[in-house]
């Protein structure tokens, strides 16, 4: 009668390993395969500090499902079922459900301290007499600098600053931490970017810059606000109600936990409205 008896409690241990594993639930993450300062494969981002913190937080594995084009990646990973969640994605973003903001943030001007420029909004005389002017097309930026009529002067320049040239159905990539050293290395009197984006390059310059977070009362021409402050959310597969709660529940109770690591990065952190707190 021993036999079966051991065979019995091997084949109890065993089901109990199983059990205790199949407990430890998977977060499966989209994350860009290189879109650094917020992540990249080998997991240096900030985004993806954020995200290990998050798994860790739920007790679930972390795991990483990388993407290459920002365009589509939703479609073609996060609505087929391939991750859960994306880290990242702006406050109420329609593709997705969208947690409570885990921090805000505004686009910033950057410059260098020595050189001392009054930047304190569009403005500014600085940004009218500056020869280089770095930033990212489509961006807010450019509403700006159109409005201010600085846009044509900087088109050849701009055309200096893409990472590579665009082929047929890709697109074409401004890398931050160029933008930064355009600034830093004096090829450029300012930079003009969204300030997670900045502030990793800015912080490790060997060229000592200062970021001037630019206020949110900009209007085009023709009177229309343009946004330079956004919340930043965890989008979550529609339909996931039980995990879009959990996430908001763990935001709401770690928020302060969040912030030092963002603020570890040199994120400049803004206040959130009070409507955005109040959803989800």
């Amino acid at each position: 009668m021993k036999a079966p008896i051991h065979l019995l409690t091997a084949l109890a241990l065993g089901l109990g390993l199983a059990s205790a594993q199949a407990e430890q639930a998977t977060l499966k993450v989209c994350s860009a395969e290189n879109e650094m300062p917020y992540s990249n494969k080998d997991g240096d981002g900030f985004e993806n500090k954020l995200a290990q913190y998050i798994a860790q937080q739920m007790g679930r594995k972390l795991e990483i499902v990388s993407w290459t084009d920002p365009r589509y990646f939703i479609r073609d990973y996060v609505d087929k079922g391939l991750c859960d969640v994306v880290m990242g994605v702006d406050h109420g973003d329609p593709r997705l459900y969208t947690t409570v903001p885990y921090y805000r943030s505004g686009y910033v001007f950057v410059s260098r301290e020595k050189d001392g420029l009054d930047l304190q909004n569009w403005d500014s005389e600085a940004l009218k007499k500056a020869q280089r002017i770095a930033f990212v097309p489509g961006t807010p930026a450019e509403t700006m600098l159109r409005s201010i009529g600085r846009y044509n002067d900087m088109f050849n320049y701009q055309h200096e600053l893409a990472g590579f040239k665009s082929k047929r159905n890709q697109y074409v990539k401004y890398e931050n931490d160029k933008l930064v050293n355009e600034v830093a290395s004096g090829k450029a009197e300012v930079a003009v970017l969204w300030g997670p984006a900045a502030a990793r390059y800015v912080k490790s310059a060997a060229t000592p810059l200062t970021m001037t977070v630019i206020p949110d009362n900009n209007k085009r021409s023709d009177g229309e606000k343009v946004g330079f402050h956004y919340s930043t959310a965890i989008g979550v597969r529609k339909g996931e109600v039980a995990l879009l709660e959990q996430l908001n529940k763990l935001i709401r109770d770690k928020q302060d936990e969040i912030a030092e690591l963002l603020e570890a990065e040199g994120i400049p952190l803004l206040d959130e409205p009070e409507t955005a707190l109040s959803m989800n």
